[in-house]
C-alpha cells in the first residue's frame, strides 16, 4: 500500500479532529509582536490574539518562513512513507511555498511535491483534507495529487471585512482608502482569484454583507454535494448565524466553523466573517 504524507500550514485553518482523523501535518506559521515570536496557533491562542489585538497600539507581523520546519518533519518521516505532498498558501500572501521548496531541494532522496494552492483558509483545507483522504485510502502521489487539485480548481471564498484599518497599518491599502471605507461603514468582501485578494462588492452594513455572502453562494453552487466552512475573525455569533442560515437554504454534506488563525488575522483584524466551499 503507497504510504503518502499530506502536509500543509497554519493557515489552511482545518479542524484539530478533522487534521488528527485523517493524519494531516499542519506545521505552523509564525507572527512577531513586539519583538516575541509565536508559533501560529500554539504559543498563542486565537482568542488570546484578538483580545490583545483589540487593545494592542503595535500590530503583530508575520512570516512564512519555515523551511527549517519542512526538513526537520522530512527526517522524522524519513523511511516511513513514500512520499510527501505539501500544499501551503498562495504565494501572493506568503513566503512558505518558497520555504517548502528550498526544504525540498536539501533533501533530495525523498519524494516531495510541493503545491501551491493559489487560495487562502479553509478554500485551501478542503484540498489538503481531499488529498489526505485519497492517501488514506492508499492512493499514490498522482492519485493524492490530483485528489487535491480536483477540490482545489473548484473551491470559492468569499470573505467581508468589518475595517480596513489593519490592511491600512499593513500596507496594503491607503490610508485615504480606508478612512472613505470607514466613514461609508462599508463592508468590503473580497474573493480570491488567481492567487490574489480581489474585490467583490462593497455592502454597507454587517447584516448587508452576511446576506451578500449568502447570495454569492447561491451564485456559485450546483446539486452535487456542497462541503461549506464559515469562517469567522472573533465574531462566532455571526458566524453562527451564518452557518444555521446555510443549513436551512442549502443541502450540505460538510458544514463546518472555523476561525481566522492568528496569522490570517493578523492581515485583516477581528470581526471579519467569510465562506469557503467546494461542490464534489
Amino acid at each position: 500500500m503507497s504510504r503518502i504524507a499530506v502536509v500543509t500550514e497554519s493557515s489552511a485553518m482545518i479542524p484539530d479532529d478533522l487534521a488528527r482523523k485523517y493524519d494531516i501535518r499542519v506545521i505552523p506559521l509564525y507572527i512577531t509582536w513586539d519583538k516575541e515570536r509565536y508559533r501560529d496557533g500554539v504559543d498563542i491562542t486565537t482568542d488570546e490574539f484578538y483580545r490583545r489585538l483589540r487593545k494592542s497600539p503595535t500590530l503583530p507581523t508575520t512570516s512564512g518562513a519555515i523551511q527549517g520546519e519542512f526538513i526537520q518533519l522530512f527526517e522524522e518521516l524519513r523511511g516511513k512513507v513514500d512520499g510527501i505532498l505539501i500544499i501551503v498558501l498562495s504565494t501572493e500572501f506568503s513566503g512558505a511555498y518558497n520555504s517548502a521548496m528550498t526544504a525540498k531541494e536539501m533533501v533530495p532522496d525523498i519524494p516531495v511535491e510541493v503545491i501551491d494552492s493559489r487560495l487562502s483558509t479553509t478554500a485551501m483545507g478542503f484540498g489538503v483534507i481531499a488529498a489526505a483522504k485519497a492517501a488514506a485510502a492508499g492512493g499514490n502521489m498522482e492519485q493524492v495529487v490530483k485528489a487535491a487539485w480536483d477540490v482545489l480548481k473548484k473551491a470559492h471564498i468569499f470573505f467581508s471585512l468589518d475595517t480596513l484599518d489593519y490592511l491600512r497599518r499593513g500596507g496594503r491599502v491607503n490610508f485615504t482608502s480606508a478612512v472613505l471605507a470607514n466613514l461609508l461603514r462599508v463592508k468590503p468582501i473580497l474573493t480570491v482569484k488567481d492567487g490574489k485578494a480581489v474585490p467583490v462588492d462593497r455592502p454597507r452594513t454587517r447584516r448587508r454583507a452576511i446576506e451578500r455572502l449568502l447570495s454569492l453562494m447561491e451564485e456559485n453552487v450546483t446539486d452535487t454535494p456542497l462541503h461549506v466552512a464559515v469562517m469567522h475573525a472573533d465574531a462566532i455569533k455571526d458566524a453562527e448565524y451564518l452557518r444555521d442560515e446555510i443549513g436551512s437554504r442549502f443541502q450540505c454534506a460538510e458544514l463546518l466553523i472555523t476561525g481566522f488563525t492568528p496569522v490570517m488575522g493578523t492581515h485583516t483584524g477581528p470581526s471579519l466573517i467569510g465562506l469557503a466551499f467546494y461542490n464534489e
